[in-house]
């Protein structure tokens, strides 16, 4: 028996974002004070940087959910599966459906219970819930489907990354310049001779790093003295990426039984460009190689940083043909990994 994953599926909000779009905000630095360069140079270091230059924002009528929903139906008919013989709906997120407009989290019911509704879903069966587990949560709900799956209480599993960050961010901050909105998933089911996941590897530093990302008040102090938005201390997040996650990697192949040169795409969090080079250059080096051309496949350039969505959202680009320059090869194996929130690092090994 092989655990594979069947279908894709994703949903990229059609409103793009330039970067040109933040050249009127007003950036001032933590504690209030305005920045000392122009938004011009603001922007073209981050640029350099995160190598963004767009990202896709929901439209107003549009939720987390919505977007989810969207990919699983995607994904639903990329596996040629009946909905109704769905074991369980895993979907990650991080602040639920943030409504256009509004502040408030709603993650009553469950975004995972919204999907299934909108998939008119029936079987009671069919277990709905949802995962926060930071950026790493979608690849964490296919670790989680693999392990019910593998314990013989699943057969098949929909698994959806979603995010909104266009609704949590604060317009003041230029961090806010790295985010973006976007859903992925998959369906996993057990088969005879598809691809196989192989191993996976997790952790969770928490004592010194559960703060890194956090909910916090507007830079700009003498407005929304309730609402929070989402921040980060970008220095500390990008030293402990390129310190654990490399490690987690080799980890994983370890785990996974194969060689470095089996390894043919490296699908990794789309979180800032720079730093995933980092990552995957220190995780070759650990077996003194150089990082090979063309193994990580980028999709950050025109899409952001959608949080969860990023990973299997870029997946789906390059397993439909959709990413010039990168494609599936079947016997290859393909490494997922991504790092955030709590501070969690994770990452399996799949063979297509």
């Amino acid at each position: 028996m092989r655990i594979t994953i069947t279908g894709t599926g994703s949903h990229l909000p059609a409103q793009s974002v330039a970067n040109t779009s933040f050249l009127n905000h007003e950036f001032l630095e933590m504690d209030g004070s305005p920045f000392g360069a122009t938004n011009e140079v603001i922007i073209e270091k981050f640029s350099s940087i995160t190598g963004i230059e767009s990202r896709r924002y929901a439209l107003d009528s549009e939720n987390t959910s919505d977007l989810g929903a969207s990919a699983a139906k995607a994904a639903i008919a990329d596996a040629g599966v009946d909905p109704e013989t769905l074991d369980y709906i895993i979907f990650a997120h991080n602040f639920g459906d943030v409504t256009h407009g509004q502040a408030q989290s709603d993650m009553l019911p469950s975004l995972a219970s919204r999907v299934k509704q909108t998939l008119g879903i029936i079987n009671p069966n069919c277990v709905a819930y949802d995962v926060l587990f930071g950026c790493p949560g979608w690849v964490e709900g296919v670790i989680q489907a693999t392990a019910y799956i593998k314990a013989g209480m699943a057969q098949k599993c929909l698994v959806i990354g979603g995010e909104t960050l266009s609704r949590v961010l604060d317009p003041h901050d230029r961090d806010s310049m790295i985010y973006a909105d976007g859903a992925g998933a998959v369906v996993l089911e057990t088969t005879q001779d598809g691809g196989e996941i192989l191993a996976h590897q997790s952790a969770t530093f928490a004592v010194e790093e559960a703060g890194y990302l956090f909910f916090g008040a507007s830079y700009k102090q003498d407005i929304t003295p309730v609402d929070r938005y989402i921040k980060m201390y970008g220095r500390k997040i990008y030293e402990f990426a390129v310190t654990h996650v490399p490690v987690a990697l080799q980890k994983c192949v370890e785990k996974a039984g194969v060689s470095i040169d089996q390894v043919h795409k490296i699908f990794i969090h789309q979180a800032n460009e720079k730093m995933d080079e980092a990552i995957v250059k220190r995780f070759y080096k650990l077996y003194g190689l150089a990082m090979p051309e063309g193994i990580m496949p980028m999709n950050i350039q025109s899409f952001g940083n959608s949080s969860v969505a990023t990973v299997p959202t870029l997946f789906d680009m390059v397993n439909k043909g959709q990413l010039p320059g990168h494609q599936l090869e079947k016997g290859k194996v393909y490494l997922f990994a991504s790092v955030g929130a709590g501070m969690n690092i994770n990452a399996f090994a799949y063979r297509f």
